[in-house]
């Protein structure tokens, strides 16, 4: 075993191990000893093939099934604010626990090894994935880097992304884009603005036409998602006595996962018609794929109702390989990154209940 590794009691109550997991610090960027515990863990069950690649961890069932799904979940939390430790507080049902990670997404990744060594003889194939830097730059994410360099690793019929979702589906995700307006004016002294062109000024034109935007609402696959399209910066300006020459105005265009990133930036280019407009970022969105049999025994398995995703996440990176996925994990996703983060002990237990009643045999 590595230096430093810890013993993972997979078989255990899911909740103690995810106070485990919260306990072993593992900041993005500083993965390595619970990608190691992980790996650990998880080599010594034989039903499961089980791959390293850098800080990813995949396991893998290989029964011959008709039918593959993927489950993934990242093993990497924002920094530390004096929240690891993990602690309790309540008791039975009202038993919650605390500390960086128990929300995003430890919770869920031990949902996910609870149900993978559970899971002897699934119904169907199943590929786990335990991967790194999610919660930094998108270049750095393992599954994104997976997803590059060994594709055939990730298809699947249907993909779960453990996420937290209040123990409930959220379906696919929306589409993200950030753009950027550069207004340009002519510089003069403020005491003889008459000779010069306020670039600043010029904004009002294109905030007017973002409060007068009317964003819409879309159903795919049954979910009804909202669009948005908002001013989320503006600068411009040298010093108080110059008429400024440049105003940059950045927009974020959340979209629904009836678009193609290519159709949002033509939709952008037709809202800002006649202005220059620079695409800085732009993720695309997934659809939730509720129409797969596998998505429609897991609805059965889970229960409630279905709602969409409202922001984004990484089941884009399953949609971009024609898999259609959603998030499905414990804890409120509000919680996320709060330095009082904290996940419900029922929400651990009923993720893992919902995989088992999905994938076992007797389902």
């Amino acid at each position: 075993m590595a230096p430093g590794t810890t013993t993972l009691e997979l078989s255990a109550d899911p909740v103690q191990l995810t106070r485990q997991l919260v306990d072993i610090e593992s900041v993005s960027g500083d993965e390595k000893v619970i990608a190691d515990s992980i790996e650990a863990a998880l080599r010594p069950y034989p039903h499961l093939q089980v791959i390293r690649d850098g800080n990813v961890v995949i396991a893998r069932t290989d029964l011959g099934r008709a039918d593959r799904v993927v489950i993934a979940g990242h093993i990497d939390t924002v920094p530390i604010a004096g929240n690891v430790p993990s602690w309790t507080t309540g008791e039975g049902d009202d038993l919650l626990l605390w500390g960086r990670g128990s929300c995003d997404m430890k919770g869920g990744v031990a949902v996910q090894l609870s149900a993978a060594v559970a899971l002897t003889e699934p119904v169907r194939d199943v590929t786990w994935i335990f991967y790194d830097n999610e919660e930094v730059e998108a270049e750095l994410n393992g599954l994104g880097r997976i997803s590059r360099e060994r594709p055939e690793l990730l298809i699947g019929s249907f993909a779960v992304l453990c996420e937290p979702s209040n123990a409930g589906i959220e379906g696919g995700c929306q589409g993200t884009m950030r753009a950027e307006i550069v207004l340009n004016g002519i510089a003069a002294h403020s005491a003889r603005a008459w000779m010069g062109n306020n670039a600043i000024h010029q904004a009002a034109a294109v905030l007017g036409r973002l409060d007068e935007y009317q964003p819409a609402e879309v159903e795919v696959d049954g979910l009804l998602y909202r669009e948005g399209l908002n001013a989320v910066a503006i600068s411009g300006g040298i010093a108080g006595n110059v008429i400024p020459d440049r105003c940059t105005i950045g927009v974020n265009y959340r979209f629904a996962p009836d678009k193609t990133t290519a159709e949002a930036e033509a939709h952008l280019r037709t809202v800002f018609d006649g202005y220059p407009l620079v695409i800085t970022d732009a993720a695309p969105a997934a659809r939730p794929g509720l129409d797969q049999p596998a998505a429609a025994e897991f609805l059965a398995a889970v229960g409630g109702e279905p709602s969409a995703k409202f922001g984004w996440t990484d089941v884009a990176r399953f949609a971009e390989l024609g898999v259609p996925a959603v998030n499905f994990g414990p804890g409120d996703p509000s919680k996320a990154h709060a330095d009082d983060e904290f996940c419900p002990a029922a929400d651990v237990r009923n993720c893992r209940d919902a995989l088992l009643r999905w994938l076992s045999p007797a389902h």
